[in-house]
């Protein structure tokens, strides 16, 4: 069963602020009967998470969003009966929602002894990508589609860009579409994570192996989305320049050895660059690397990027 909203008043994108979440976290704890005393801030970008202090609780309170988000909590349950490596939820009723943010209670893993490495990933990116089982909710299935009009809609809804900048993306935007029909996916479509990369993975201790998290940009697509994504994070932000080619080499596939491998990395970093933009609020630490990205696309030049 799902609680509907806990508030009547719904969160927006400008709303989405530590002080407007930790009430989420509070009513959220009170209805499923954990102590918020405490509780510290983990991350709030994408989403909102939080460590409770009194158990090893992990409170995730997604984005709100008008669209709807997927069924988390029955992909997560899911997969784990066909033997994805996922963190593992509390046993709890939910999602809750509240104030249109869906909340989700997980098992807290301790990072601080082992860093996850693409290597590490390897394996339960194999076996997400060779399920071949139904899935039982629904997922998004168009993701190129989607990407392309999320691309579209994030250049259109920010309060950070120039009209210059805009019209720039825009024209990116077209250049890559004009070439989408022209792809040849190689790996057999199927459930994807959706955003692949080191810090939506943890390490689980007592099991000795990586687990992947964060799945609400889960979807039914090429796997090459998420091998693209998780080159991209590799060699953009700062990690040893053979650890993608380690991956590649347990995972059995090298992506940037694919037909279609550029194509997919520039539009994986464009809907990186306006996505983030739609985040950013003017005059932000985030903003100025976002737009840091944007004069080195314009540039052509192949910087680093720091993480937000």
């Amino acid at each position: 069963m799902t609680r509907q909203d806990a508030e009547p008043m719904h969160l927006t994108e400008s709303t989405f602020t530590p002080e407007n979440t930790r009430n989420i976290l509070e009513t959220a704890c009170g209805i499923a009967g954990f102590d918020a005393a405490s509780a510290v801030v983990m991350r709030h970008h994408t989403n909102a998470v939080y460590l409770l202090a009194a158990q090893p609780i992990v409170v995730k309170i997604g984005r709100p969003d008008h669209h709807g988000h997927i069924d988390v909590v029955g992909l997560v349950r899911w997969l784990q009966q066909q033997a994805v490596p996922t963190v593992s939820l509390i046993d709890t009723e939910q999602p809750l929602h509240i104030s249109g943010c869906p909340v989700t209670f997980w098992r807290y893993l301790d990072q601080q002894n082992r860093i996850v490495s693409a290597a590490d990933l390897a394996e339960p990116f194999a076996k997400l990508h060779a399920c071949r089982a139904p899935v039982p909710v629904a997922l998004p299935d168009q993701q190129i589609t989607y990407t392309f009009e999320a691309i579209s809609t994030a250049i259109d809804n920010n309060t950070i860009l120039s009209a210059q900048d805009r019209a720039m993306l825009h024209e990116r935007r077209e250049q890559l579409a004009e070439h989408a029909d022209n792809i040849r996916w190689v790996l057999p479509r199927g459930p994807i994570h959706g955003d692949a990369h080191h810090l939506n993975a943890l390490w689980d201790k007592p099991n000795e192996c990586a687990v992947l998290a964060d799945w609400e940009n889960a979807a039914i697509g090429p796997p090459e989305w998420d091998l693209a994504t998780l080159e991209v994070h590799c060699r953009r932000f700062g990690h040893p320049a053979d650890e993608y080619d380690r991956f590649a080499t347990s995972y059995g596939f090298d992506i940037r050895d694919w037909s279609g491998y550029r194509w997919l990395r520039d539009l994986r970093e464009l809907r990186m660059i306006t996505t983030n933009a739609r985040k950013s609020a003017r005059g932000s630490s985030t903003a100025a690397e976002v737009l840091r990205r944007i004069e080195a696309l314009k540039a052509n030049a192949p910087i680093g990027w720091n993480i937000l």
